[in-house]
């Protein structure tokens, strides 16, 4: 007995796919767009893939910053859908024309991943200056790094859209290098108990966030709804990681490594 040719057509087409070996899952990518803040006139580009391993592979290239200069950069913002973004100049609580890390914290968000060169990636490493990239003679910084999935905080591969960038370090008086004679030593610093460290190398410079068709979730909290909670996670950075990078800043002034005043030293 002859079947019908079109009955055999729709198992024959299952059993082929069922015996396919299931493909990868393809590597997902988010752009940013680094615009400038504190008209530091720097900007740039970054590319965030999600490896179908689990890692996170970082490119940036930046222009415009401060040359021969280190510069911190992290991943700001939350895996809980908090509404972090990039703060405008009404951030500039204190009226100085410059929007401080204190200032522009409660509207981006606490450090997520610490963009350094080698070495932890934790928000321990926010202020890990000797292993953070340095722009060149012409200010131009480019930066490319894999991080392993289990140094990544839970959830950042799932959030990657709700997560986007600061790179810190300005140029106030533009003298091409960080100073106290452009906005005086650092608060940020000083609220620790340090001082000698300029307010340039710890203002930031860009910050961007996602773009195009993979923008963030839907916010739940924070500034945008009012209810405070953007503004205690930042305070509770203060309290207690705050603290321990401003010191991890203070042994690198003292040994004189690499650093934010080592433009200091050489005046």
């Amino acid at each position: 007995m002859r079947f019908p040719r079109t009955l055999l057509t729709v198992p024959v087409a299952a059993a082929l796919l069922l015996a396919t070996p299931t493909a990868a899952l393809a590597d997902e990518s988010v752009h940013v767009k680094l615009l400038e803040l504190n008209n530091s006139g720097a900007s740039g580009n970054a590319t965030l893939t999600a490896l179908d391993n689990g890692d996170l592979k970082i490119s940036i290239r930046s222009t415009g910053l401060v040359p021969n200069s280190s510069h911190a950069q992290h991943l700001h913002g939350s895996a809980t859908g908090m509404d972090f973004h990039c703060p405008d100049m009404s951030a500039d609580t204190n009226g100085n024309g410059y929007v401080s890390t204190e200032e522009g914290m409660p509207v981006y968000g606490d450090i997520f991943v610490s963009l350094t060169t080698k070495g932890d990636t934790s928000k321990a490493s926010g202020l890990a200056v000797d292993r953070m990239p340095i722009a060149d003679a012409k200010g131009n910084l480019s930066y490319d790094r894999t991080i392993a999935s289990a140094d990544l905080p839970k959830g950042t591969v799932e959030h990657l859209k709700d997560l986007h960038i600061v790179e810190h370090g300005v140029d106030a008086n533009s003298n091409d290098k960080y100073d106290l004679d452009g906005l005086g030593e650092s608060t940020l610093a000083k609220s620790a108990g340090l001082s000698g460290i300029p307010e340039e190398a710890t203002d930031p410079a860009t910050c961007g966030m996602v773009s195009g068709a993979a923008v963030g979730s839907v916010p739940v909290g924070g500034v945008a709804t009012g209810d405070g909670s953007t503004r205690d996670r930042a305070a509770a950075w203060y309290g207690a990681g705050g603290l321990a990078l401003l010191a991890a800043l203070g042994i690198v002034v003292v040994t004189r490594r690499r650093s934010y005043v080592l433009s200091r030293a050489q005046r």
